[in-house]
C-alpha cells in the first residue's frame, strides 16, 4: 500500500473517530439513549428522541417517571388464580362476581387479555402461560403453569376450555399440547373461529375480528380434522 493510500485511510478513521465522538456530547446521554434502545421496537433515533424530550422535563416530572417504573418492577404481582399481571393476590378478573368461573380461556399474556377484554364479548375467566412452548427458544412444557391450570379444572368444575392462542407454529403446538393434555377431562375444548388470519398475533387482531372470533369458536378438533 502506498502512502498518499495510508494518508486517506488514516483520514477517514480518524474521521469516523471524531463523528462517533461528536454524536454524544455526554457520555451520560449516550448510556441513557443505550438503555432506552434496549426496549423493544425502539431504535437509537426514537431512543436519543426519548432521553431529550426527558432532559427537558422538570427534575420532579423525570422523577415521577423512574419511580413509576421502579414501583411497576419492586410491587407488581401476579394473580394466583390466573398468573394475569394485578395489583392484589386475586386479579379483578377472578374475583369479579358476574365472571363465569367455569369457563376459562388460555391466552399467553397480558397484551392477550386486553385485546380480548376490549371486545366485550367474552365473560369467562383466563389463564395465562406467560409464554407458549418454542424449543428454538428453550420453552418446553414444563416451563409453562399448565400445573395450576390442571388444578383449576379439577376443582373449579370447569366446563369450557378455550384455547386463545396466537396462531403462529409455536401457538398451534402449544394448543395441540393442552389438548392433548385435558382432552380426557369431562370439558369442552374450543378455538377460536379462524376469522383470526393463520400466522397473525392475537393482540393485533382488530376488535371486531376477535370479538367474532370469541363468539363463533369451535371445537378444537376441528381444526386438525379439515
Amino acid at each position: 500500500m502506498d502512502k498518499p493510500t495510508l494518508g486517506i485511510t488514516f483520514e477517514i478513521s480518524l474521521s469516523k473517530k471524531m463523528m462517533s465522538i461528536d454524536q454524544f456530547p455526554s457520555r451520560l446521554l449516550e448510556d441513557a439513549v443505550n438503555e432506552f434502545a434496549r426496549l423493544p421496537g425502539i431504535g437509537r433515533k426514537t431512543a436519543l428522541r426519548l432521553v431529550l424530550h426527558l432532559l427537558r422535563q422538570e427534575t420532579d416530572e423525570v422523577r415521577r417517571f423512574s419511580n413509576t417504573i421502579i414501583q411497576l418492577k419492586e410491587n407488581i404481582l401476579y394473580c394466583k388464580s390466573c398468573n394475569n399481571i394485578s395489583d392484589s393476590e386475586i386479579c379483578n378478573i377472578c374475583s369479579h362476581s358476574a365472571r363465569d368461573q367455569k369457563t376459562i380461556c388460555v391466552v399467553e399474556n397480558i397484551r392477550d387479555v386486553m385485546a380480548i377484554e376490549n371486545t366485550h364479548q367474552y365473560r369467562g375467566i383466563y389463564h395465562v402461560l406467560g409464554a407458549i412452548i418454542s424449543p428454538m427458544d428453550g420453552i418446553g412444557p414444563e416451563d409453562l403453569k399448565f400445573d395450576i391450570l390442571e388444578n383449576k379444572i379439577k376443582n373449579q368444575q370447569v366446563t369450557e376450555l378455550i384455547l386463545a392462542l396466537s396462531t403462529t407454529m409455536e401457538g398451534d403446538t402449544t394448543n395441540f399440547y393442552l389438548y392433548k393434555k385435558f382432552n380426557e377431562f369431562p370439558i369442552k375444548i374450543t378455538t377460536l373461529a379462524r376469522g383470526v388470519s393463520i400466522g397473525d398475533e392475537l393482540e393485533y387482531a382488530d376488535e371486531v375480528t376477535l370479538g367474532r372470533s370469541i363468539i363463533n369458536r369451535t371445537p378444537f378438533q376441528n381444526s386438525f380434522s379439515l
